[in-house]
């Protein structure tokens, strides 16, 4: 394997689809793992350190979704792709609640998929290189401190560490407090992409966020309808 190869984990139970990825994904110069159910995918992502996970959602053992919420439980940034025979709407959101970066609905073409990975790990260099900006030491947010550098959100009672994207958001409606905050803005600053399911995503970061700072009644995170959040601190 190169020093630099990206690696990727593929969870599949299909194994001809799989054989084919494999063999594709490979001749792109990608290092890959397959795993044949989401049990054994979650024992290898357990084991390894990938930079990428390609899901399948309906496998044996363990499905996608599920899956990728353990992942996203032990990492909060791995790009995921989830593969499904499903199109329905409702199942996307269902993906991109559970932490994915990208959908695709099979039948699709080994180029697709190719393009899309290059897609999610360009969005990750500019979601990377914004979390690499120094940041104002800390937020007073209320009866909060918000440091953006170690992630952490503190009170008297406790002390919590964040995800990059949870601090990503934190940070982005601190800089803004009490302005509005542009989903638009938001989107592209820290997933590098404004799409609709991706947007989704985000509303799942939002109510995490009010959940973390739901402790302090004079603190809200306010949604502008059809616009954008502004974080509102009542003095």
């Amino acid at each position: 394997m190169k020093k630099n190869k990206i690696k990727i984990l593929l969870a599949e139970d299909d194994s001809n689809l799989s054989s084919v990825l494999t063999d594709y994904l490979d001749m792109m110069d990608y290092y890959v793992d397959t795993a044949d159910d989401g049990q054994e995918g979650a024992e290898m992502y357990n084991k390894g350190a990938y930079d990428l996970c390609i899901l399948d959602v309906m496998m044996p053992k363990k499905d996608g979704f599920r899956l990728a919420k353990e992942i996203r439980e032990k990492d909060g940034n791995i790009p995921i792709i989830f593969l499904t025979a499903k199109s329905m709407k409702e199942d996307r959101i269902t993906g991109f609640k559970a932490g994915c970066d990208d959908y695709i609905t099979k039948p699709f073409s080994s180029e697709e998929l190719s393009l899309r990975i290059k897609a999610i790990l360009k969005r990750c260099e500019i979601r990377d290189s914004h979390f690499q900006q120094p940041s104002q030491k800390s937020y007073r947010i209320g009866k909060y401190t918000f440091d953006p550098n170690n992630m952490t959100l503190n009170n008297k009672e406790q002390s919590r560490v964040l995800t990059k994207k949870e601090a990503a958001l934190l940070r982005l409606l601190a800089e803004n407090k009490n302005k509005l905050l542009t989903r638009e803005h938001a989107l592209n600053t820290i997933w590098g992409d404004d799409d609709y399911f991706i947007g989704r995503s985000m509303d799942v970061f939002i109510t995490k966020l009010r959940k973390y700072l739901s402790d302090d009644p004079s603190v809200k995170i306010v949604n502008v309808h059809g616009t954008g959040f502004k974080l509102e601190i009542i003095k």
